[in-house]
């Protein structure tokens, strides 16, 4: 009789231990979570906010409220840097900042923060899509700032970004002027044709067709 209750005894307090021990490991799991992900919530706070401001900043700049723009932009290109200050791998904070400071007049600036963008391995975190539209706008910023000696770099970039996005129109049209530029006359007319395929009304691309 002893024995028994003092078996059964045991068993509860076995089972006892279990249940405790199943109730506090998954608490010690979800608070380590918490305190991992809440750098990553913040980051993408600022981030989001950060795109909000750009968003608006582009949405005044062509009103031709350069003021407010630039302001906007400022604004945009701050909450940037918390978030980087946070994340300083993720290659989306810095394409953002890279369009703020572009909207800045700070061309210079944008084109490092689209290179570290699209240096490895930050760069294996972008989508196809996002990927090629990065390099569509390094390759724009590049052209921009008039660095003749790097047009094969900036064709170099358009043609992996045409193949990432084939949706991207401005890509093609770019392309095309570039290869205009160098007298490649079948490409261009080739590059130029397949932005108008996607987007029919785009003027310079069909002023490049035409030419």
């Amino acid at each position: 009789m002893g024995t028994d209750v003092l078996l059964q005894l045991g068993i509860l307090i076995f089972t006892l231990g279990i249940i405790c021990l199943l109730h506090y490991l998954p608490r010690q799991g979800f608070s380590q979570l918490r305190s991992k992900s809440r750098p990553n919530i913040q980051a993408n706070r600022h981030f989001i906010l950060g795109a909000q401001f750009l968003t608006r900043a582009r949405s005044v700049q062509h009103r031709s409220n350069k003021t407010t723009a630039f302001n906007l932009a400022k604004s945009a290109a701050v909450e940037a840097d918390k978030a980087l200050a946070i994340q300083p791998k993720d290659p989306a904070v810095h394409i953002l900042k890279a369009m703020a400071l572009d909207l800045m007049g700070r061309k210079g600036s944008a084109l490092k923060s689209l290179n570290l963008a699209l240096s490895p391995p930050l760069v294996k975190e972008l989508s196809g899509k996002d990927k090629g539209d990065a390099l569509f706008k390094r390759a724009e910023l590049l052209i921009s700032m008039n660095r003749r000696r790097r047009i094969e770099s900036a064709m170099s970039d358009l043609i992996e970004a045409v193949k990432l996005n084939s949706e991207n129109a401005d890509a093609f049209c770019l392309l095309g002027r570039c290869y205009e530029g160098k007298g490649f006359n079948h490409e261009a007319k080739h590059a130029f044709s397949e932005a108008l395929k996607i987007d029919p009304g785009l003027v310079e691309a069909r002023d490049g067709l035409g030419r």
